[in-house]
């Protein structure tokens, strides 16, 4: 239960909260405050992101896209991908297999 998991500042103006976590599947909250990134990186676990507030610029192995409430997308692994936050907002990613380095 994410009440379990403690909310982490990750970046300035983000904060990241795990909400599930299994050795195959991890699900994370990451609020944005304006104008906030995620810098670009990249990672071995399949992520997908989907957008239950804000507006966010996302940009994965270079092309860009304006996502929404609602909308969501599959990031590869080893996919260089980034984001930077133009409405406040809240993404709700799962990994797989679960991102141990944010337990």
């Amino acid at each position: 239960m994410s009440k379990d998991f403690p909310i982490v500042a990750t970046d300035p103006g983000v904060t990241r909260q795990v909400l599930a976590d299994h050795p195959d599947l991890m699900m994370v909250s990451f609020r944005f405050e304006p104008g906030a990134q995620g810098r670009l990186h990249s990672h071995l676990h399949v992520q997908s992101t989907f957008v239950k507030s804000g507006r966010f610029v996302f940009s994965i192995d270079g092309k860009s896209m304006e996502l929404g409430p609602g909308d969501s997308v599959i990031i590869p692994s080893g996919a260089e991908h980034g984001c930077v936050c133009r409405a406040p907002g809240e993404l709700i990613d799962c990994f797989t297999p679960r991102r141990e380095d944010f337990l």
